[in-house]
C-alpha cells in the first residue's frame, strides 16, 4: 500500500483507523507486560508462559524451538533455559529434545506460568476474538 493511500484511509475514519487504534494498543499491553515479567519473574514461569504463548499463537501442541531462541526470547544464558525446560520436563509437563517440544500438559503449565500469561492472552483475545 502506497504512503498517501494509508493516509487517506487513516484521515477517512470508519473502521481501518480504529482497528489500527486497537492494534497499537494490544501489542503495546502485550510488549509492557512481557517486559515486566522478563525483570521480575524466575525463567520457569517465563518459560511457560512464552511455551503456551506460541501454543496459542500456533494452535498446537507441538513445535521446534531451539534453546538459542528460546534464551534469546526470554533474555537469559541458554544453560537458563535447559535447566528450567528440564524442571518442566520432569514435571511432565512438556517434553523437549533437540529443538522438539511438546506440551504435554497444558492445564499443569498454566499452573506454572507467571499471572502475566492471562494478562497478555486477554489482551489478545480481546483484539482478536475468536
Amino acid at each position: 500500500m502506497k504512503a498517501n493511500a494509508f493516509r487517506r484511509e487513516c484521515e477517512n475514519g470508519g473502521s481501518f483507523p480504529r482497528l489500527l487504534r486497537r492494534y497499537t494498543h494490544s501489542r503495546l499491553t502485550q510488549i509492557a507486560q512481557g517486559a515486566a515479567c522478563n525483570r521480575f519473574h524466575p525463567i520457569g514461569a517465563r518459560l511457560a508462559r512464552w511455551l503456551l504463548m506460541t501454543r496459542d499463537r500456533m494452535g498446537t501442541d507441538e513445535f521446534r524451538l531451539t534453546q538459542e531462541f528460546l534464551s534469546n526470547m526470554l533474555g537469559v544464558r541458554r544453560e537458563g533455559v535447559n535447566k528450567a525446560a528440564g524442571a518442566l520436563q520432569q514435571q511432565d509437563l512438556i517434553s523437549y529434545s533437540r529443538g522438539h517440544l511438546l506440551i504435554r500438559d497444558r492445564v499443569g503449565l498454566t499452573a506454572i506460568a507467571c499471572h502475566c500469561y492471562g494478562i497478555i492472552k486477554g489482551e489478545y483475545d480481546t483484539f482478536l476474538p475468536k
